[in-house]
């Protein structure tokens, strides 16, 4: 379960990242963070990437979901579920237990901004915060459906982990499958 300290790292990026975006104060050690402005954008490379602040009060992308209490308890099912899992594996390939272990560190990364920041920064009771995002990347224009896009919704680290875990695992189970077809047996009748 080594992998864990991979999750681990990733939530811990992710927590902390964002909490230097939203802002925090921590009274009792004199430390006080202001963090960025609601909406605001701090170029880094030019207009290409920027930090912009936003937060998502639904799914992937702003999709908006039917209840956030529902959305809180599927992330932490998923989560408990990944967990099980990946205990069940311990002993399989590094390739199949790494990629879960960034899933899981996504899911725990924003699973503990729908739970908690709401109550922690006083705007929202518990299962009802919102997920900070704030990596922003020019992309470019795409039109599906009517729908024009010139640049990549805004996104997390946690979401960053979610995709390298899905893309590591859909890579590595296309070149590393070690599983072999099925043998089909046929008996001699003679």
């Amino acid at each position: 379960m080594k992998v864990l300290y991979i999750t681990f790292c990733a939530v811990l990026l992710d927590t902390i990242t964002k909490l230097f975006v939203k802002g925090f104060s921590i009274p009792m050690l004199d430390i006080q963070v202001s963090g960025m402005s609601y909406g605001s954008s701090i170029p880094l490379i030019g207009d290409f990437f920027r930090l912009t602040y936003i937060e998502n009060p639904g799914m992937a992308f702003g999709i908006k979901v039917f209840n956030k209490e529902y959305l809180a308890l599927f992330t932490i099912i998923a989560t408990v579920g990944l967990i099980i899992y990946l205990y069940k594996i311990r002993n399989e390939s590094f390739w199949l237990r790494f990629p879960l272990a960034l899933i899981l560190a996504g899911a725990i990364g924003n699973l503990i901004n729908r739970v908690f920041f709401g109550v922690l920064f006083g705007y929202a009771p518990l299962l009802h915060g919102n997920v900070v995002d704030f990596l922003d990347v020019d992309f470019f224009d795409l039109q599906i459906f009517g729908y024009s896009m010139s640049r990549w919704p805004v996104f997390n680290f946690a979401d960053v982990a979610v995709t390298m875990g899905v893309t590591i695992l859909l890579i590595s189970s296309r070149f590393n499958n070690v599983d072999e077809p099925d043998k089909i047996i046929i008996k001699n009748t003679k």
